[in-house]
């Protein structure tokens, strides 16, 4: 039987190393339930079908690593606002939960056996059409006035857009983790950290004790952001998703610390293979 911390999943796919044959691409569709399909085949250009394709490799595949379920048996729905859950009632785990993100070359995905757990992965893309400066203006209402003042002060421009990405990165992925929309409450939260280690947050000026945040660099120019947030705190249409809402002191702690595990690359080959198994 697993133990919580093996509950704890990090794992990331690049997608720049996947370059398969239409026949390729349709044998790994074919792997996922029909009523999946339509997510993937949504999306006009390549590069989207291949990043909505492996979000929804990784969470069956993470589900049935975890959990043991069998592959036909996983049901992953999603709330209105797009979070996806698990609907399956023998959890060994109390809150187990899990979170996807994609951008640029990186599809990620992370779990927990009780906190609830966001994630966001952002890629450093240059503007196109504006300037670093109106590029990033554009969003200022996001910020609260320490993390603009970071940004604005951080040095070259190409230094200002990425701590820019670093700080909407963690935004988004306290939003990710509570499930609410995708802009609600950006504005809400406020960032303090050292270099990027020992990242705090405020919500309504109220420092968030009990929740976890982490940043990595990952690969050229991304960064990916953990956020681990106490399930009490999830919007109202993800929490009636929840086994779980109440914890004693003693069991959100234990889940409030539980080890932050490094990110694991995985390859298209080993999902494929792994989906093939279960099936």
């Amino acid at each position: 039987m697993l133990s919580m911390e093996e509950a704890v999943k990090r794992w990331v796919v690049k997608l720049s190393k996947w370059d398969p044959h239409p026949s390729d691409f349709s044998f790994a569709l074919s792997l996922l339930p029909s009523h999946e399909h339509s997510s993937v085949t949504r999306f006009v250009k390549l590069e989207d079908r291949k990043r909505a394709l492996v979000s929804r490799m990784l969470q069956y595949v993470l589900v049935h690593d975890v959990l043991q379920i069998p592959f036909p048996d996983i049901v992953i729905k999603r709330t209105l606002e797009g979070k996806p859950y698990l609907e399956y009632d023998d959890l060994r785990f109390p809150n187990f939960n899990f979170n996807v993100s994609h951008h640029g070359d990186y599809v990620a995905i992370a779990s927990e056996p009780v906190c609830l757990v966001g994630v966001d992965i952002v890629s450093y893309d240059v503007p196109q059409r504006e300037s670093i400066t109106e590029f990033v203006q554009l969003f200022s209402s996001y910020f609260s006035c320490l993390e603009w003042n970071n940004i604005i002060m951080a040095g070259t421009s190409d230094d200002v857009l990425i701590e820019f990405y670093r700080y909407w990165s963690l935004k988004e992925a306290y939003v990710k983790a509570i499930g609410s929309g995708v802009s609600e409450g950006l504005n809400k939260v406020e960032f303090s950290h050292t270099r990027w280690t020992d990242i705090s947050a405020k919500v309504n000026g109220k420092v968030m004790t009990q929740w976890r945040f982490w940043l990595f660099e990952l690969g050229e120019r991304h960064c990916v952001s953990i956020a681990r947030v106490h399930p009490i705190s999830a919007a109202m249409s993800y929490k009636r998703t929840l086994k779980k809402v109440d914890f004693t002191e003693d069991e959100y702690t234990q889940g409030l610390h539980l080890p932050n595990v490094d990110f694991v690359e995985l390859g298209i080959e080993q999902l494929i293979s792994t989906l093939q198994k279960t099936l």
